[in-house]
């Protein structure tokens, strides 16, 4: 129950009043659920692609924060866009941009950005699962291609420029008729949707950056098993 009530929009806090129990006692069920998803999902990658490789990958950087928006956090994801499976992501702390710069700089001080690092880890921990040859695509994020061809010398890699959101607030879905990345744009916007600390308006924030990775650990299992069915699951009807 509550891996079902997290992956759907339900705080914490909620969930210990729906539930009738502690929130330490959710926060200990959390973590523990969150390290069982990480063991489910290492096993379900090297059954379903070490065998047979990925051809086409998508990945893409969906922007939250930690606590305020002067401390924002990069989460890198990269997904299976045929089956709209989620395989890897990496949460990463990044300097404030914009108007928000000087402020957080003041406030917080000098904050790191490991995005580069994450990205690095990101592409190497793929070379297992993909063809040499695979078509990754993403948006036109110029540091992209120098750690894909670090990891993937022979990939082809297909840039988009990106669009404007289909509706206000709604970034990750594209105001295009024809969206060549439809399926990493329509994954974040799930992970919007069903995340209560990535709504767009939430006072459910991100304390700390390892209770954004439980979560998303979470989650990934449940989008993975639940959200995305195989298509000879969807036979019997449910």
């Amino acid at each position: 129950m509550i891996r079902r009530l997290y992956c759907s929009g339900v705080s914490q806090r909620r969930l210990a009043r729906v539930l009738n129990i502690n929130r330490k006692t959710v926060v200990r069920k959390i973590r523990y659920l969150a390290a069982q998803e990480r063991i489910k999902h290492r096993d379900f990658l090297e059954q379903r692609y070490l065998a047979t490789p990925l051809t086409q990958v998508q990945f893409d950087d969906l922007e939250t924060s930690e606590h305020t928006k002067c401390k924002p956090l990069s989460v890198t994801l990269a997904i299976d866009p045929i089956r709209r499976k989620i395989l890897k992501f990496k949460v990463a702390s990044m300097p404030a941009k914009g108007h928000l710069a000087k402020i957080a700089m003041k406030k917080y001080g000098f904050r790191p950005d490991e995005r580069p690092k994450n990205w690095d880890q990101l592409m190497k921990e793929m070379i297992p699962f993909v063809q040499t040859h695979c078509l990754w695509k993403s948006d036109d994020n110029p540091h992209y291609p120098f750690h894909l061809k670090k990891h993937h010398p022979a990939a082809d890699h297909q840039t988009v420029l990106g669009g404007r959101g289909a509706i206000t607030g709604q970034g990750e879905l594209k105001k295009l008729k024809f969206d060549p990345l439809f399926a990493i744009n329509h994954t974040c916007a799930m992970l919007r949707a069903n995340l209560n600390r990535l709504f767009r308006k939430t006072w459910c924030t991100t304390k700390n950056k390892q209770g954004l990775i439980d979560h998303l650990s979470i989650y990934m299992g449940y989008h993975n098993r639940v959200l995305t069915p195989e298509p000879c699951a969807l036979k019997g009807g449910s």
